[in-house]
């Protein structure tokens, strides 16, 4: 798993495509020949670039599931609608699917954030509204990172 670092901000032309910023585009440059997936995020509006490798990964997991249980079968089926197969084209720009750009809400400015393994597409003003959305970020943390002690790696 590599991992991605960084906030971009960038403009979406109307068609639909938004020129990767530099930094970012070094940092998929591994991942450029195989291309990435792109989907709707499952808790958030905005919508998530998995390199072909880490979405590979992520089906690997999803194919575990018993397709004879139910909620098996809508979970897969949710999960996946409107994902599309995408690549950075010879300007390094990604063209966003309208379908992807309307649910998303994306208008003229968008954030590229890094969630680890994979980039968050976000409308800026979305985007602005997720981060000062009110939750304390330190009992956020606590609560999530609290229990994690990893003597190896120093993180206590």
């Amino acid at each position: 798993m590599n991992t991605i670092v960084g906030t971009y901000e960038c403009k979406v032309d109307a068609k639909g495509r938004v020129l990767l910023p530099a930094p970012l585009k070094k940092q998929l440059a591994a991942s450029l020949q195989d291309g990435f997936v792109l989907k709707r995020s499952v808790f958030q509006s905005c919508l998530e670039l998995y390199p072909m490798e880490e979405w590979n990964l992520m089906m690997q997991k999803i194919n575990k599931l018993n397709r004879f249980v139910k909620k098996n079968n809508d979970f897969i089926r949710k999960f996946t609608a409107g994902v599309k197969v995408v690549e950075i084209d010879a300007l390094g720009r990604l063209l966003v699917p309208k379908d992807l750009v309307n649910f998303a809400n994306i208008t003229k400015d968008v954030v590229f954030s890094s969630a680890v393994n994979i980039v968050e597409i976000w409308d800026k003003d979305l985007y602005e509204q997720s981060i000062d959305d009110g939750v304390d970020f330190a009992d956020l943390a606590e609560e999530v990172m609290g229990n994690i002690n990893d003597d190896e790696n120093g993180i206590s």
